[in-house]
């Protein structure tokens, strides 16, 4: 073989090596490529989701806020009705009340009301003998007319006319004195109690407005809430 066929055939040889080179460089071009692209996927896809949890986090941080937001403003509204029910239940009670002192204005009607309170309170307590406070102002008037609620207790209870005792050391609060004084009142009535004093009965007209009260609170409330939800 001259020199000119080995000069040709290593010449072959360097294309062929060439070629391959050539070969195996794109081969590993577009493997490092795809490499590359599945990292850069995979990366895109793990950051996406970190965002995603992430903002799911703040979104479920957002929507306790609103929920616990929601909730406190339901509460005070809440309280709010409730606060304005109760000053129109008290507004009520207070009316009534100062209705209460105008009562013993009238003399005639308020005597009847004594004696059928002295007659109530003898009914409930049942005893031979009671001890009776009045308000000092109303103490002529219940004189007036104790021995006549006495036998009518008799004659309803079927019993001996008992024996009521006036109490003139100790007597009901006066009658309120007007203005924001905040003293203790009494606007009429008697209180009696047993002769040892372990049964009390009180029947002032400020007694018997408060249990008025407190057994009508529910049908109050009830047409107070009527009277919201229909405006």
């Amino acid at each position: 073989m001259n020199d000119a066929d080995v000069s040709k055939q290593i010449q072959q040889m360097v294309r062929f090596i060439r070629q391959e080179a050539e070969e195996k460089a794109n081969e590993i071009s577009v493997s490092a490529e795809e490499e590359f692209n599945i990292e850069k996927l995979q990366i895109f896809e793990a950051d996406k989701k970190k965002i995603k949890q992430e903002y799911d986090r703040k979104a479920k941080q957002v929507d306790v806020r609103k929920k616990i937001e929601y909730s406190m403003q339901l509460n005070a509204s809440r309280i709010k009705v409730l606060q304005a029910q109760d000053d129109i239940v008290n507004s009520m009670k207070e009316a009534a009340g100062k209705d209460l002192l105008r009562v013993s204005d009238d003399n005639k009607a308020y005597k009847k009301l004594i004696k059928d309170l002295i007659v109530l309170s003898l009914m409930r307590l049942k005893e031979p003998a009671v001890l009776l406070r009045c308000r000092e102002v109303d103490k002529k008037v219940v004189e007036s007319v104790l021995e006549e609620a006495k036998k009518a207790y008799a004659d309803k209870a079927s019993a001996s006319v008992p024996k009521v005792t006036i109490d003139d050391r100790v007597f009901l609060p006066p009658p309120p004195k007007g203005g924001d004084s905040h003293e203790p009142f009494c606007s009429g009535g008697v209180v009696l109690a047993s002769q040892d004093g372990k049964i009390v009965c009180e029947n002032t007209l400020d007694a018997r407005l408060d249990v008025v009260f407190r057994q009508k609170l529910p049908e109050i409330r009830k047409r107070l809430l009527g009277q919201t939800s229909a405006s």
